[in-house]
Protein backbone atom coordinates (compact mmCIF):
# COMPACT_ATOMS: atom_id res chain seq x y z
CA UNK A 1 0.00 0.00 0.00
CA UNK A 2 1.70 3.46 -0.90
CA UNK A 3 -0.38 6.16 0.48
CA UNK A 4 -0.83 9.43 -0.58
CA UNK A 5 -1.90 12.38 0.92
CA UNK A 6 -3.69 15.17 -1.16
CA UNK A 7 -5.00 18.58 0.05
CA UNK A 8 -7.91 18.85 -2.74
CA UNK A 9 -8.41 22.09 -3.94
CA UNK A 10 -9.39 21.26 -7.64
CA UNK A 11 -12.11 20.20 -8.24
CA UNK A 12 -11.13 16.90 -9.68
CA UNK A 13 -9.22 16.06 -6.82
CA UNK A 14 -12.77 16.86 -4.50
CA UNK A 15 -14.28 14.52 -6.82
CA UNK A 16 -11.62 11.96 -5.25
CA UNK A 17 -13.16 12.88 -1.37
CA UNK A 18 -16.85 12.67 -2.78
CA UNK A 19 -16.53 8.97 -4.54
CA UNK A 20 -15.15 7.62 -1.10
CA UNK A 21 -18.27 9.15 0.32
CA UNK A 22 -20.82 7.92 -2.36
CA UNK A 23 -18.87 4.13 -1.65
CA UNK A 24 -18.56 4.36 1.34
CA UNK A 25 -21.49 5.83 3.24
CA UNK A 26 -23.95 6.82 0.43
CA UNK A 27 -24.20 2.95 -0.61
CA UNK A 28 -23.36 1.13 2.49
CA UNK A 29 -25.46 2.91 5.00
CA UNK A 30 -28.67 3.64 2.02
CA UNK A 31 -28.16 7.59 2.47
CA UNK A 32 -28.91 9.88 -0.07
CA UNK A 33 -26.65 11.73 -2.42
CA UNK A 34 -28.89 14.72 -1.25
CA UNK A 35 -28.47 13.65 2.78
CA UNK A 36 -25.08 13.11 2.05
CA UNK A 37 -23.75 16.21 0.59
CA UNK A 38 -25.16 19.38 2.01
CA UNK A 39 -24.46 22.51 2.04
CA UNK A 40 -21.04 23.17 3.56
CA UNK A 41 -19.76 20.83 0.40
CA UNK A 42 -19.15 24.47 -0.97
CA UNK A 43 -16.45 26.16 -2.69
CA UNK A 44 -15.17 27.05 0.38
CA UNK A 45 -14.68 23.85 1.77
CA UNK A 46 -11.75 21.65 1.90
CA UNK A 47 -10.81 18.61 1.87
CA UNK A 48 -8.09 15.91 2.74
CA UNK A 49 -8.05 13.01 0.37
CA UNK A 50 -5.93 9.84 0.98
CA UNK A 51 -5.13 8.17 -2.35
CA UNK A 52 -3.57 4.46 -2.58
CA UNK A 53 -0.87 5.26 -5.55
CA UNK A 54 -3.88 7.24 -7.49
CA UNK A 55 -7.32 5.59 -6.55
CA UNK A 56 -8.97 7.76 -3.18
CA UNK A 57 -9.55 5.54 -0.53
CA UNK A 58 -10.05 8.01 2.64
CA UNK A 59 -11.47 11.51 2.83
CA UNK A 60 -12.18 14.27 5.62
CA UNK A 61 -13.96 17.70 5.11
CA UNK A 62 -12.77 20.93 7.00
CA UNK A 63 -14.80 24.35 6.74
CA UNK A 64 -14.75 27.52 8.93
CA UNK A 65 -17.36 27.10 11.90
CA UNK A 66 -18.28 31.24 12.08
CA UNK A 67 -19.79 32.72 15.68
CA UNK A 68 -17.07 31.00 17.55
CA UNK A 69 -14.94 32.93 20.45
CA UNK A 70 -11.51 31.91 18.70
CA UNK A 71 -10.52 30.48 15.03
CA UNK A 72 -12.41 27.08 14.77
CA UNK A 73 -12.96 24.68 11.90
CA UNK A 74 -15.58 21.84 11.77
CA UNK A 75 -14.01 18.32 10.49
CA UNK A 76 -16.45 15.89 9.13
CA UNK A 77 -17.15 13.48 6.69
CA UNK A 78 -14.14 11.91 7.81
CA UNK A 79 -14.31 8.50 5.33
CA UNK A 80 -12.92 4.98 4.95
CA UNK A 81 -13.41 2.56 2.61
CA UNK A 82 -14.39 -0.52 3.89
CA UNK A 83 -11.56 -2.43 2.18
CA UNK A 84 -8.92 -0.02 4.20
CA UNK A 85 -10.22 0.27 7.18
CA UNK A 86 -8.28 -0.86 10.64
CA UNK A 87 -5.12 0.32 8.63
CA UNK A 88 -4.83 4.29 10.63
CA UNK A 89 -6.14 6.04 7.50
CA UNK A 90 -9.01 7.48 9.33
CA UNK A 91 -6.46 8.52 12.11
CA UNK A 92 -4.15 9.50 9.40
CA UNK A 93 -6.77 11.70 7.20
CA UNK A 94 -8.20 13.75 10.56
CA UNK A 95 -4.40 14.80 11.36
CA UNK A 96 -3.73 16.01 8.03
CA UNK A 97 -6.79 18.34 8.19
CA UNK A 98 -5.85 19.08 11.76
CA UNK A 99 -2.33 19.70 10.20
CA UNK A 100 -3.89 22.04 7.28
CA UNK A 101 -6.10 23.60 9.98
CA UNK A 102 -3.88 24.87 12.01
CA UNK A 103 -1.67 26.52 8.90
CA UNK A 104 -5.32 28.76 7.79
CA UNK A 105 -4.62 29.83 11.26
CA UNK A 106 -7.70 28.21 13.44
CA UNK A 107 -7.41 27.01 16.63
CA UNK A 108 -10.09 24.75 17.41
CA UNK A 109 -11.09 21.87 15.51
CA UNK A 110 -14.81 20.84 16.15
CA UNK A 111 -16.71 17.74 15.03
CA UNK A 112 -20.11 15.64 15.27
CA UNK A 113 -19.25 12.32 15.62
CA UNK A 114 -21.20 9.52 15.03
CA UNK A 115 -21.67 7.69 18.80
CA UNK A 116 -20.24 4.50 17.89
CA UNK A 117 -16.77 6.82 16.65
CA UNK A 118 -16.84 8.60 20.30
CA UNK A 119 -13.66 6.64 20.83
CA UNK A 120 -11.54 6.92 17.84
CA UNK A 121 -11.82 10.30 18.78
CA UNK A 122 -10.76 10.76 21.90
CA UNK A 123 -7.69 8.58 21.35
CA UNK A 124 -6.98 11.58 18.80
CA UNK A 125 -7.65 14.64 21.64
CA UNK A 126 -10.73 15.07 21.36
CA UNK A 127 -13.33 15.49 24.23
CA UNK A 128 -17.12 15.85 24.51
CA UNK A 129 -18.71 19.11 24.85
CA UNK A 130 -21.87 18.61 26.38
CA UNK A 131 -22.89 14.87 26.10
CA UNK A 132 -26.21 16.05 23.91
CA UNK A 133 -27.22 13.79 21.38
CA UNK A 134 -27.49 15.21 18.35
CA UNK A 135 -30.34 13.43 15.99
CA UNK A 136 -29.58 13.42 12.55
CA UNK A 137 -31.87 12.29 9.91
CA UNK A 138 -29.40 9.32 9.24
CA UNK A 139 -26.98 8.71 12.66
CA UNK A 140 -26.88 10.21 16.10
CA UNK A 141 -23.84 12.46 17.06
CA UNK A 142 -22.01 13.24 19.78
CA UNK A 143 -20.56 17.22 19.33
CA UNK A 144 -16.77 17.02 20.39
CA UNK A 145 -13.85 19.90 19.94
CA UNK A 146 -10.06 20.09 20.53
CA UNK A 147 -7.91 23.28 21.04
CA UNK A 148 -5.15 22.60 17.95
Amino acid sequence: MNINVLRAEELWQQAGAYYVRIQAMARQYHITLREEFDEYDSPEAKYIVLLDDEFPVATCRLYELSGEPVPTVMLGRVVVLPEYRKQGLGQRAVKEAEQWARELGYQKSVLESRDVAVGFYEKLGYEICDGQIIHGDTFDCIRMEKML
